[in-house]
């Protein structure tokens, strides 16, 4: 990759320098500062078992030497027992002279007490290479430096003690500084290099392990399913979607399986073999079968993954799509964009429907015969439906252009519910299984009392329309939160709702009965999101007599003006 298209990457080197900088060059420093202490204490210690052979065997008698390489080995030793590993930094420092100092200095030592025995200037390499590497060029060639000055003194002392012709002094000399200044240039250089190419491979590296994280994220939370399949139809990775489309608790138990080991997934199994045979990317919908489950109609997109050298094989990528997910989604957009036509319409049905039953009432008083009075009956019926429905999508145009013909005062919750829930009672019949429990706080919540009376009404009639004929089948109550959030809850004991219809139960224009607009929790919830209220739906426990049974539960939660505790207030509504 280049450095332009590094540098416009969602994870660019340049975002990770603090990390790299700061955690992982401490501890390369540290291992390579270790390694030239150790690398000093060994030299020290073979100067030292070397010099005291010598005098063993006789050779020398010379103890200056002995005391020369004692004296550095345990200097040495004591710097890599006890000092913490530091930059030698720009300047001739403590850290330079307990190390590159007392290293040309004793080796400038032992060559002055040997002589010409021995010859020690290529130990002048290690301080020289030391600077080099964990200290800066300016530090490598003052290093350098020291050692070509120190060389010369020695070339003009032997010619003084030894006059004749120095000049093989001085060359030795010359050529020891040269290269002491060519080993501190070109280890300097590439010991840059090799951090720098540290440093970026480190950098890719974590680059490389955020970007799979995030892919792995990605992938993961996906709600289409991704299978990877080889050529032998191993699933080699599967997301949480894929594999409750498989539908098996083997797939999703295990993190490998074969998609030939059952039946059901033959079609995928054809699928991925025809992408193989053709090596081009395929398309179709797929029936998968689940045992003691209904068929699963699946739309299958694959594409081949490219080989990665001479012995890895392609891959098979298989994107799953749920086809009732797709037509439920397309079902939805397709209804919505009708009804904001339909907004419109209602407008222009309003006025005929209005006649219409206007007519109808008065030809109603007309009539005598029985049969004709039924057919004005069924007229009355369904125009009064069809003025609902075209009053619930008149409702929702205003809720979403703002248009509240009031405005929302502070109003007493409680006082509110019980006066909503006896109007109710005195229109409905089978009111008589409603129980109104209201808790004892005085509670103000900032709505407007027409809106509030809206969704109460809509909640109760859903309510009535799946609930028993028990007492208390029906049940709303009031509550407030530690936190000061009051509440009002409207529960029945109706049966558990399908997922499907759960799953878009507050989108317009869905219902499970073919008689309903599908606009009345829509429309509650729009009211509620507008006074920065919110409703849920739950499914809870409930005592219906003494007995404690199961029922849906639909929660508005305000946001609370006022609460004050009072005199206990528990209204039950009159069983009629």
């Amino acid at each position: 990759m280049s450095h332009s298209a590094d540098a416009q990457a969602w994870f660019a080197p340049s975002l990770l320098d603090p990390g790299i900088e700061q955690a992982d060059n401490p501890r390369e420093f540290e291992r390579l500062w270790r390694g030239f202490m150790t690398a000093r204490v060994t030299l020290g210690l073979v100067l030292l078992m070397l010099q005291s052979t010598i005098f063993g065997l006789g050779a020398s008698k010379n103890t200056t030497l002995i005391l020369i390489c004692s004296g550095y080995f345990a200097a040495a030793l004591t710097v890599r027992l006890m000092a913490k590993p530091r930059q030698l930094g720009r300047a001739f420092g403590s850290q330079w002279i307990s190390t590159i100092g007392v290293d040309i200095l004793a080796f400038a030592a032992l060559q002055v007490a040997q002589g010409n025995s021995i010859n020690y200037a290529p130990l002048f390499a290690l301080p020289v290479l030391m600077a080099s590497v964990l200290g800066t060029l300016l530090l490598a060639m003052g290093a350098a430096a020291s050692v070509t000055l120190l060389l010369f003194s020695y070339a003009t002392w032997m010619s003084i003690q030894a006059p004749g012709d120095a000049t093989a002094h001085y060359l030795q000399a010359a050529l020891t500084g040269a290269g002491c200044f060519v080993i501190s240039f070109l280890a300097n250089q590439i010991a840059n290099r090799l951090a720098s190419e540290e440093l970026r491979a480190e950098r890719s590296q974590l680059a490389a392990k955020m970007q799979s994280l995030v892919n792995e994220l990605v992938i993961e939370s996906l709600t289409d399913g991704i299978l990877v399949v080889d050529s032998n139809s191993t699933v080699r990775a599967a997301n949480p979607a894929a594999r409750k489309l498989l539908g098996t608790q083997r797939a999703m138990r295990v993190s490998t399986f074969h998609l030939s080991s059952l039946v059901g997934w033959q079609g995928l199994v054809d699928l991925m073999q025809l992408s193989f045979s053709r090596n081009t990317s395929q398309q179709a919908d797929v029936t998968i079968h689940h045992a003691g489950q209904g068929p699963r109609r699946v739309r299958v997109r694959t594409q081949l993954t490219p080989a990665q050298g001479n012995n890895m094989q392609s891959l098979c990528v298989m994107f799953l799509q749920d086809q009732r997910e797709m037509e439920a989604k397309m079902r939805t957009d397709k209804l919505a964009s009708m009804g904001r036509m339909s907004a419109a319409v209602a407008h222009e049905i309003r006025n005929p429907l209005a006649a219409i039953a206007q007519a109808n009432a008065l030809l109603d008083e007309d009539l005598s015969d029985p049969r004709h009075k039924q057919l004005t009956q069924m007229v009355q019926q369904n125009a009064k439906r069809l003025e609902r429905i075209v009053e619930d999508v008149l409702n929702i145009s205003r809720v979403q252009h703002g248009d509240n013909t009031m405005a929302a005062f502070a109003l007493n919750l409680n006082e509110t519910v019980a006066r909503i829930c006896q109007d109710w009672q005195n229109q409905k019949s089978g009111s008589h299984i409603l129980g109104v429990k209201l808790t004892s706080d005085a509670i103000e919540v900032r709505f407007e009392a027409e809106h509030l009376r809206r969704i109460l009404i809509n909640l109760l009639d859903n309510a009535l329309r799946y609930a028993s004929q028990q007492p208390d089948a029906i049940q709303v109550s009031s509550s407030v939160a530690p936190t000061g959030q009051a509440s009002i809850s409207v529960w029945s004991d109706g049966q558990p709702m399908d997922q499907s219809v759960e799953r878009h139960l507050f989108e317009p224009f869905f219902s499970s009965e073919s008689r309903s607009s599908g606009l009345g929790l829509y429309l509650c919830r729009e009211l509620c999101e507008g006074h920065g209220a919110s409703i849920a739906y739950f499914r809870t426990q409930r005592n219906v007599g003494a007995k404690p049974t199961s029922g849906n539960e639909f929660i508005v939660t305000f946001q609370t003006k006022h609460v004050q505790t009072g005199e206990m207030t528990v209204s039950h509504a009159t069983h009629l």
